[in-house]
This record gives C-alpha cells, structure tokens and sequence, in this order.
C-alpha cells in the first residue's frame, strides 16, 4: 500500500495545508520510510538516534520530524491499518535553544535605505524599473515587516490606493490588512503600481522577464543593497522584520497590537522579541545611567 502518497492526499483534503507545508511532510516521510523497513511495527527511539547521532540534526528538526510520524500514525491508526500508536508510551524531551531574533541596528536600515536616494534621472530605462522595483520592495519591508513570501505574493488587486492598504496572504491561509504608515515607502510603492498597471500580469514584484519574483530573488536584492549600504553580508531580509517588530515593542507599542500585524498564530511567537528590547535597554542603562558613577 502506498501509504505516502494517501497520507499527503488525506491531509491536502481535510487540512487545507499550504503547498509549501505538505511538502515538508512528505520530505519528512520519505526520510523514514528509506530508514525504516517494517513501516507498520517501527522502532521509532532508534530512528530518533538515527537522526541525533548519524545524521546529527539539531533538536528542533528531530522535534518537527516526531510531530509529522505522530501524525502520519494517528492516520494509521483512523484508517485501522494499526491497532495502537507506536507513540502511546513514548515521550521525547528536547533542549530548545531560544535564540534572539537578529536585527539591523538603525544606523544600517538608514543606510540600507540611502541606497535609494540617488538622482534616478541618469539611469538607463531598464535600470529606472529595476530601481523603481527595487526602492519599494526594501522599503516596504522594512515598513511593514511582512515576510519576503508574502511580498512576492502580493498582487495589484491586493492594494487599496484610497486607504494606503495592503492585503497580505499570510502563512496557513490567513489575510490580514497592513496599513503603510510611511508617506516616502507608500510613494514608492504607488509609483511601481502604476508602472505595473501597463504590464499584463498582476503581480507588483517581477523579476526582469516578468515573471513573478521568487522569494531567492527577492535574497538576491536584498544582497544586492546590503553590499552598497556596507552593512553586515551575513544577514538576511528576515532581519527586517525582526528589526520591525523590535522597534515596534521598543517605542511602545503593545504585543497584542505587534502580534496581528507581523500575523503570527500566538502571541508566544511575538514575545521573544520582548526580549531583545529588554537587552538593548540593559546595555543603554549599563553605559548611559548616572546612578552607575555615583557611591
């Protein structure tokens, strides 16, 4: 029985999963399907130290792993192909590392966004469109803190021109509104919106042949300006969310309020980057308080 293959049929039917969801569990399954020979009496702990000591992937990737064959043999187990799930009486502990978002400080975002301030006015008509591309995605990102994936979605349909909005298709289906508060990045982006009105295709962000822009090219202008701005080569556009939301949480902003507009599931997920403004609080007071050079 191909089991695979009505596994990933049975979760595209009845969990509305992303495209980009199913295929990490069918990854997943692969992988243990060529490890393990009896699918349906498994010897699940050694395929766990299999995956710690030989192929020594870290805690967080064993952990999504477990969870996907817990699922798999939960299915199993509704379609009577098992009696009992070889996870009943299993539990697994993990050492979770909970690592600080990266952030630009904002000296590097102001460079990053200098990269724009150029007289536009010399540049062949080519290079004009790529710049007019490329100013409002960088700025629209760091504006918004929107995921490098949804700002590849975006289509012109997806812009409201009267309210200044924009409406992004968020991870597990999920839409949420996101206002451009910056005068300069909804600039920006208007002036791309009526240059991509005269092209065919409805997407905002397209690469120089038109087509949609991929997320690896959206890292690859990214790269592009971190290069001209002089700024840290190993971070990636990721960090402009965590920049975002960072600064958000550090000027006041509540974490409720935070949580819907980065579109995260929980606010747990939001609350690490309390963390980091709690940091940078710590070393401001450490250099800048008085009270330290007092006796």
């Amino acid at each position: 029985m191909d089991y695979l293959s009505k596994f990933i049929t049975y979760l595209q039917v009845t969990k509305n999963l992303s495209t980009k969801t199913l295929s990490a569990y069918k990854s997943d399954l692969s992988q243990f399907f060529s490890y393990e020979v009896n699918v349906l009496q498994p010897d699940i702990c050694a395929y766990v130290a299999h995956l710690s000591t030989n192929l020594h992937l870290k805690d967080t990737s064993i952990r999504r792993k477990i969870i996907t064959l817990k699922c798999f043999y939960d299915y199993l187990l509704d379609i009577d192909e098992i009696v009992s799930s070889p996870f009943m009486r299993l539990k697994f502990k993990f050492k979770q590392e909970q690592k600080l978002p990266k952030t630009l400080s904002i000296n590097e975002v102001t460079r990053l966004l200098n990269c724009f301030n150029i007289d536009t006015s010399t540049l062949s008509p080519f290079a004009q469109k790529e710049y007019t591309r490329d100013a409002a995605l960088l700025d629209l990102l760091i504006c918004t803190g929107i995921r490098i994936g949804e700002a590849a979605a975006i289509t012109l349909e997806d812009i409201n021109i009267s309210e200044h909005t924009l409406l992004i298709h968020g991870k597990g289906r999920k839409q949420r509104l996101i206002y451009i508060s910056s005068p300069i990045t909804w600039n920006r982006v208007h002036a791309l919106v009526k240059e991509r009105k005269r092209a065919n295709d409805l997407h905002l962000f397209v690469n120089r042949y038109g087509r949609p822009i991929t997320i690896h090219g959206i890292e690859d202008i990214y790269k592009k300006y971190i290069r001209k701005a002089k700024i840290n080569t190993k971070s990636t556009p990721h960090y402009l969310r965590h920049t975002f939301a960072t600064n958000l949480l550090a000027n006041g902003a509540d974490l409720r309020s935070v949580q819907e507009i980065l579109g995260h599931a929980s606010v747990a997920t939001t609350q690490i980057y309390t963390e980091v403004t709690t940091n940078r609080k710590k070393q401001v007071l450490k250099k800048f308080n008085y009270r330290n050079k007092l006796i």
